[in-house]
């Protein structure tokens, strides 16, 4: 039952891509029928396959390998180059697989009551399950080469979305997104081959198990291409100049599935396949990774403080937040990995509700302008109320969601001990005040004070929050605050398999 949800969890959105056949209506709800189906396979899929309490921690076998899945798919794909469909899930990829359907469904119901111009919303939703279905199968593929492939099944459907349905220099930004991460795929394409030519096998179970054995200079050299291909897709900085433009000129659903979900493919990467296949490379460039991280942190905060429209602070909110999980991945102890892990699904949850209102808010009053809005609470007390919850859980208060990944990757810098993590801890927690600061900027210009000529000229009818955005934006707002009160969904999950990582890491 369990290999059949994995393989429905896959096909489902496959299926869904139809929908650019069928009239603009009918599309959009036949593919909004596939995305829910394909949530609920998820679902099902953890259900059947780890039966035991998702909140009881079960620590690993002493020896067990990183990567044991709980159900897996493995099936001859190219017999003559050894290459295989290999698919499988375990605690460190299911909560990524989990939201990337949950999103995706919430894009496509959104897709019901609003379509941005540019093209019809059917094949619009088509696209967006055709960016699912490689999300999904980066997340589940165990061999090396089809992970690659799923990696770059991404790069055409959302350069279309951001082309087709984005705004006015939504082709600059595309071509500027689609540049970038070509840029990244021949250097990950290079240290596929690195890898696979040297160990004889693409299999990402038996890679990281420790019985191949890779030569040190392999290592640094795999580990420093598949690092800096990951970077670009993250965005880490200094790699992230693609992603204030894309996400600023991307259609609300893109810019959600693209900071909610497509970022994570980087940084699940970087723990997965780069730290796991080439743990001496990690070891050898953790202090520069360390240091990057906390660049990113400090960049994107003060770069924050100095943006004047919605969106691109939004967006580069998340090259601080990405820098969090890098700090976590780059002190290689359990508890900053499992920083890294909850933050990437922290990030995924607050920042697609915060791409959802900044939508919203652009959708009523047409200018995402800081200095334009204001005075938002007097005219839309339940928008401006969601904006602050959600721009509050972002900042990382404690209760919420994203307190636990910033917080304790700064934990675990200082846990790695040494005068250097020690600063690059503290000036990450100088970070993280930040990032308070700049948020609450933000909200004090959007929704205090007398309300601004843009925000007074629409009729209340119009300001007014629909039933289908509540729809939309509830599941993120109750999953903000369950991650937020109870971690264990998600640390429960990957606590024996982050261990026996630390524990194949460590020398």
């Amino acid at each position: 039952m369990s290999e059949a949800l994995l393989i429905a969890v896959l096909a489902l959105p496959a299926v869904g891509a139809a929908a650019a056949f069928f009239p603009d209506r009918a599309g959009r709800l036949f593919g909004t029928v596939l995305a829910a189906l394909a949530f609920v396979a998820s679902l099902l899929l953890g259900a059947y396959s780890q039966p035991a309490s998702w909140f009881a921690y079960t620590p690993a076998a002493q020896g067990a390998p990183p990567i044991v899945p709980w159900t897996s798919v493995d099936t001859p794909w190219v017999p003559a180059l050894d290459l295989r469909l290999h698919f499988g899930v375990d605690g460190v990829s299911y909560p990524l697989v989990v939201l990337t359907t949950l999103l995706t469904l919430l894009c496509c119901l959104y897709t019901l009551w609003h379509v941005p111009t540019g093209g019809r919303g059917s094949t619009l939703v088509a696209l967006l399950l055709v960016v699912e279905v490689g999300m999904l199968g980066t997340f589940l593929a165990l061999d090396l080469v089809l992970f690659f492939v799923f990696f770059e099944v991404v790069l055409l459907p959302m350069y279309a979305v951001i082309a087709g349905w984005g705004g006015e220099r939504r082709r600059h930004a595309a071509r500027k997104f689609a540049l970038y991460t070509l840029f990244g795929s021949v250097l990950l394409l290079v240290g596929v081959f690195t890898v696979v030519a040297a160990a004889g096998t693409a299999d990402l179970v038996t890679l990281t198990s420790g019985s191949v054995s890779l030569t040190r200079n392999t290592q640094l050299a795999a580990f420093a291409l598949l690092a800096i291909a990951f970077a670009v897709k993250s965005p880490l900085w200094p790699l992230h100049t693609w992603l204030p433009d894309a996400h600023t000129q991307a259609p609300t659903v893109g810019s959600v599935l693209l900071a909610g979900v497509l970022l994570k493919m980087g940084t699940y990467g970087l723990i997965r396949v780069a730290v796991g296949v080439a743990p001496e490379g990690a070891r050898w460039a953790s202090p520069l990774l360390g240091a990057l991280a906390v660049a990113a942190i400090l960049v994107g905060c003060l770069v924050c403080l100095a943006q004047t429209e919605l969106k691109r602070l939004i967006a580069y909110s998340s090259v601080g937040h990405m820098g969090f999980v890098l700090l976590g991945v780059a002190t290689l102890t359990a508890t900053g990995i499992q920083a890294a892990l909850i933050g990437n699904v922290a990030h995924g949850i607050i920042t697609g509700l915060l791409f959802f209102l900044a939508g919203a808010v652009k959708d009523r009053f047409h200018t995402g302008d800081l200095a334009v809005l204001g005075g938002l609470r007097e005219r839309s007390p339940w928008l401006s109320g969601l904006l602050a919850f959600a721009a509050i859980a972002s900042l990382g208060l404690p209760g919420l969601a994203g307190f636990w990944g910033e917080a304790f990757a700064v934990v675990a810098a200082f846990e790695r001990g040494g005068a250097g993590w020690v600063t690059l801890g503290v000036l990450a927690a100088i970070g993280g005040a930040l990032t308070a600061a700049y948020f609450l900027r933000m909200l004090r210009k959007v929704t205090h004070g007398a309300a601004s000529p843009a925000v007074a000229a629409p009729p209340l009818p119009a300001l007014r929050v629909s039933g289908m955005e509540l729809v939309a934006w509830s599941p993120l707002v109750v999953l903000a605050l369950l991650v937020g009160l109870v971690p264990a969904v998600v640390l429960g999950l990957s606590a024996a398999p982050v261990q026996s990582l630390v524990e194949a890491v460590t020398p």
